[in-house]
């Protein structure tokens, strides 16, 4: 019998949330996604030092100070393991804006801009690349911006609120990926806890479906089977390793649970969200003010630290230590 993995790609596209190229092999996702987090797990393994070297050595060979060399570095780094992780998909890799540059929209399309030459200078077009946002105000104009000028392909993120998936939408990104598994913990943090699932939150993931009104891709990070086999369905579906070898090990029968045609069949109308209501009604909902607050930080601070070890890796010997 197929597993659960496999009958799920037959409607839904499978993303890989890592940036680990040696493992994702055994899964075969069609797409992939990395993030700060995840990029400085991976370069303290002794597996990726091959890498981090090549990395540094680019930034030391531009020069300049020891930040831009810094900056310069990390911005090679992601390159080099989105490039590493297109030689095992067939499809496209997300590559993340650093997250302390999201209340800034000129600064988030020059780094985007620059993250798609250092793909094209290794001989990678932009067609097999998404360029990873938060959704901020500034992250969605950003997007607009990139989509419509440079051609350059968004995938929106740190997505909790209605309101961010709507003006995500209208800007007419490619991607929009809700953080589900988050949104549920922030809602039975609010509520009363239900249990591991109920009907009810079969009921609160639904809701993201109305997402699809606006006539944009969909796609959704996910924390566990139970979330997946419910959006089954969904157009992407953004999975951990340890959940795909759950998925692979599992052969009970999945069925689509969610459809183009049954989200274009609700009564809910389109909305249109100018900055000033975007701003309102996403403060008006705790839960994703919260969680999207969380999630700046913790990737601002896993960006940090980055720079710190690669700081550390370039530096310690000159200064010293």
């Amino acid at each position: 019998m197929e597993s659960a993995l496999d009958q799920l790609k037959q409607f839904t596209t499978v993303v890989a949330d890592t940036g680990d190229f040696h493992t994702i092999d055994q899964y075969k996702p069609q797409d992939a996604t990395s993030n700060p987090s995840l990029i400085l797990t991976l370069v303290q393994m002794p597996s990726h030092q091959e890498l981090v070297e090549e990395a540094i050595a680019y930034g030391k060979k531009l020069g300049g100070s020891q930040e831009e060399q810094i900056q310069n570095v990390t911005d090679k780094l992601y390159v080099l393991f989105g490039a590493e992780i297109l030689k095992k998909i067939p499809g496209h890799v997300s590559t993340e804006v650093d997250a302390r540059l999201f209340f800034d929209k000129d600064a988030i399309v020059a780094r985007a801009l620059r993250l798609i030459e250092l793909y094209k200078d290794i001989g990678v077009s932009k067609d097999h690349i998404l360029i990873k946002l938060s959704s901020t105000w500034e992250g969605i104009r950003a997007g607009k911006e990139l989509e419509e000028r440079h051609g350059i392909h968004c995938n929106m993120t740190l997505l909790f609120s209605f309101s961010q998936a709507v003006a995500c939408a209208e800007a007419g990104v490619t991607l929009i990926s809700p953080f589900v598994g988050r949104i549920l913990d922030g809602q039975e943090v609010l509520r009363a806890p239900r249990g591991p699932w109920s009907e009810e939150r079969h009921q609160d993931l639904q809701l993201l479906q109305e997402v699809r009104l606006q006539d944009h891709r969909h796609g959704c990070l996910l924390p566990n089977t139970g979330e997946i086999k419910a959006l089954a369905g969904c157009d992407f579906l953004t999975i951990s390793l340890k959940v795909l070898g759950e998925l692979l090990k599992d052969s009970s029968k999945l069925a689509p649970a969610l459809s183009a045609k049954a989200a274009q069949a609700s009564a809910l109308e389109k909305l249109h969200l100018e900055e000033k209501a975007f701003r309102w009604l996403h403060n008006e909902d705790q839960m994703s003010v919260e969680k999207f607050s969380d999630g700046i930080r913790k990737f601002s601070a896993d960006a940090l630290m980055l720079e710190r070890v690669l700081a550390d890796r370039m530096f310690s010997v000159e200064n010293g230590k």
